[in-house]
């Protein structure tokens, strides 16, 4: 039988290292806090607004995508895509979207894994939570609102990560990689969509300029990638557009 969100929520509350409150429709580690950790910029300020959340799976992600992939970058759609197809979910996984935003991967991922498996996302915007439970979808579907840099979840719980639009966005992205590949399985996946600055003058001064203004770190091309290796991941492919990179791998 497909199991009731209040299901998905319980199995959820499961594999957290610490018990969470239920919010309205999610559950949430962070309480009061406006969000975890230290803003980083404009950028991150305004995922906790009110209006944002209403605007941003229909205008505000796909045009700020558009602007960062270029012409030839994937749309929305076919981020999506891409992600599953990386993922490779199975009936009966568990798949965690950090910074799931309003939910558009956390539900593709939620019908992907079956009515036996789970998708988590994991959100420190309460507006934007909100918003993705009010979308809807599977039952399979968990919302968190927690740190996305330090997550929650016990050791080796989940068989893909998928963390798209949002590492450059973090004060401490290392952390958030040793964090990721902590709660992935033996042999889970991951997948990563981010900056990718360019090498050459003057592209390189205009899109470290740009960062800057935003609040958004700007990786040089390789370097996810490197990191990822450092981690003990393997079959990395790396795809560029744009100033942006989607890096996947498997941890082992």
């Amino acid at each position: 039988m497909p199991t009731s969100r209040t299901t998905a929520l319980a199995r959820l509350g499961a594999l957290l290292e610490t018990p969470a409150e239920t919010g309205d429709g999610f559950l949430d580690l962070l309480g009061a806090a406006n969000q975890a950790g230290p803003p980083t910029g404009l950028t991150q300020r305004l995922m906790r607004t009110t209006l944002l959340p209403q605007i941003y799976e229909r205008y505000w992600r796909p045009a700020l995508g558009r602007a960062l992939k270029g012409p030839f970058g994937p749309s929305m759609a076919g981020e999506v895509r891409l992600a599953t197809e990386f993922l490779r979910p199975r009936p009966g996984d568990t798949v965690l979207d950090v910074a799931c935003g309003t939910g558009r991967f956390t539900r593709a991922f939620g019908a992907a894994v079956g009515p036996d498996g789970l998708a988590i996302g994991l959100d420190g915007a309460r507006t934007m939570l909100t918003k993705a439970v009010a979308e809807g979808g599977p039952d399979t579907l968990a919302y968190l609102r927690a740190d996305a840099v330090r997550l929650p979840l016990k050791e080796s719980t989940v068989d893909g990560v998928c963390c798209f639009a949002a590492l450059h966005m973090f004060a401490e992205p290392e952390t958030a990689l040793d964090s990721f590949a902590r709660v992935l399985k033996p042999e889970g996946r991951i997948v990563l969509l981010t900056t990718a600055r360019r090498g050459r003058q003057p592209a390189r001064l205009l899109e470290s300029a740009g960062g800057i203004v935003s609040g958004q770190r700007m990786f040089d091309r390789g370097e996810i990638a490197a990191s990822l290796r450092a981690r003990g991941f393997t079959g990395i492919t790396e795809r560029y557009a744009g100033v942006t990179q989607i890096v996947a791998g498997r941890l082992g």
